[in-house]
């Protein structure tokens, strides 16, 4: 029988841990190598960018991070993550900050892959993945444009390609359509 301490724990988790210092990954588990399907020398050591479909929704995700950390230093959300070989897919994650006064210099991130519930059948653009999460979690459109530092007006734009794109009549619908595939 194995002894279980703290490293074992963490290496054999359900879920991917992440340990992080600067945005950088200097540790994960066996679960995270198999979620993104890496191998170790593509994210030990690597920023968090290589998860991201672009560099940009890095950039914009890593903002909203640190306005959105509640008293705690944590933060959740639902996002579309791009595994080592290129495939989006949606997953949940979760982090904490060790120094909410400083939320990137440590932390530790759970991630736990959504595709199994939730199937990514339609190409959106970058800014599409973001609204997508935010209508999602059930936020307005004044809310995600305060999130994204965009108009209402914009968001609205935006949600209106997603109907389209899906074939959502309603809001709720275009949720059940996100969620559901």
């Amino acid at each position: 029988m194995q002894t279980l301490d703290y490293r074992s724990a963490f290496e054999l988790a359900p879920i991917g841990l992440v340990i992080s210092r600067e945005r950088v990954m200097i540790d994960c588990n066996a679960e995270m190598l198999a979620i993104f399907g890496a191998v170790r020398e593509q994210i030990v050591g690597r920023s968090f960018e290589v998860l991201y479909p672009t560099a940009a929704e890095y950039e914009r995700t890593g903002e909203r991070i640190v306005e959105m950390l509640d008293a705690q230093g944590r933060y959740a959300d639902d996002r579309i993550m791009k595994r080592a070989g290129g495939e989006l897919f949606w997953c949940h994650v979760s982090g904490h900050a060790l120094d909410t006064r400083t939320p990137h210099a440590a932390g530790i991130w759970s991630f736990e892959d959504l595709s199994a519930r939730r199937v990514l059948k339609v190409d959106f653009t970058p800014r599409e993945r973001e609204i997508a999460a935010l209508v999602i979690e059930g936020h307005t459109s004044k809310e995600i444009g305060r999130k994204l530092a965009i108009s209402p007006r914009t968001v609205d734009v935006y949600r209106a390609r997603l109907m389209r794109k899906t074939g959502a009549a309603t809001t709720p619908e275009l949720v059940n359509k996100l969620l559901n595939g």
